[in-house]
């Protein structure tokens, strides 16, 4: 159900249109009695609209919280973990976890990494030294020697430190698997508050729009009744009471108190919404 251009709800527009017309009809006619009757049911469909929107958003936030589905495009054993849970914050709570799992085994292989590169890097500077030696002929055979056995056993560590690097480095890149799921519901998380938002920016409009209505249903009502006793003073005081009421209220309407329950501004609407239990 969408509101009109008037911010109002098609059926109640339509139904307030009716009810204008023959309010306006009756108090025209002078039959205030059904005048009152009329202003109750504008009084009635107002509630009942703006409770129909409460409980409106209330399901649609509901369904959306339970129904927090992801793509089956991340690990299957997340996916199925997931996909036993009925609660979004259940979900988020697990996403949680895998994020700080996922940080510390990646901590975990750097710190493995690192002694890694480390050792090789120093030991390759000082084979370059030794190296430069035999290069510039600055070698005696025995040193020659020493360096061929330490350039042996160099090559054989990297070749197997750099099979661990390897290792590590693709453990590292797995642990950012849970990105994928962590993207997906952060997308969700994010569309399901601005879709809440929305909604509650098009309740507060209609709320006050309906509110407002409500009082001036509210004022014409207690004119009607202020002039239904006015008519009933004249019929039963004589002429000299009726120019004392006159003189008396000169210049002045009926009296019309303020309307506690109007919403006059949006910044209202949040107390309105409170009152709800919302």
């Amino acid at each position: 159900m969408t509101a009109s251009s008037s911010g109002l709800k098609p059926e109640f527009e339509e139904l307030l249109k009716d009810k204008a017309h023959e309010l306006q009809a009756s108090v025209e006619d002078g039959d205030f009695y059904h005048a009152v009757r009329l202003i109750q049911e504008i009084q009635d469909a107002r509630e009942q609209t703006l409770y129909h929107e409460v409980g409106r958003l209330t399901r649609a936030l509901h369904s959306a919280i339970t129904n927090f589905h992801v793509d089956g495009t991340s690990s299957e054993g997340e996916i199925d973990t997931l996909s036993e849970m009925t609660d979004a914050t259940d979900r988020l709570d697990h996403v949680i976890k895998m994020t700080e799992d996922a940080a510390n085994r990646t901590m975990d292989k750097v710190d493995e990494c690192m002694p890694l590169a480390s050792d090789m890097g120093s030991t390759a500077d000082a084979l370059r030294g030794e190296w430069k030696r035999l290069v510039d002929r600055d070698m005696s055979p025995e040193e020659f020697r020493t360096l061929y056995w330490q350039m042996d056993e160099f090559l054989g560590r990297v070749a197997g430190d750099s099979g661990a690097l390897y290792g590590h480095l693709s453990d590292i890149l797995l642990a950012q698997d849970y990105q994928d799921l962590t993207g997906q519901l952060i997308q969700r998380v994010t569309g399901l508050v601005r879709d809440v938002e929305y909604s509650l920016v098009d309740l507060m409009r209609m709320a006050a729009k309906v509110e407002g209505v409500a009082g001036l249903a509210a004022e014409m009502e207690r004119r009607a009744e202020a002039q239904n006793a006015d008519q009933a003073a004249t019929e039963d005081n004589n002429k000299e009471n009726e120019s004392s009421v006159d003189d008396n209220h000169q210049g002045y309407g009926p009296s019309i108190k303020k309307t506690d329950d109007v919403v006059s501004s949006q910044d209202e609407v949040d107390d309105l919404l409170s009152s709800l239990g919302f």
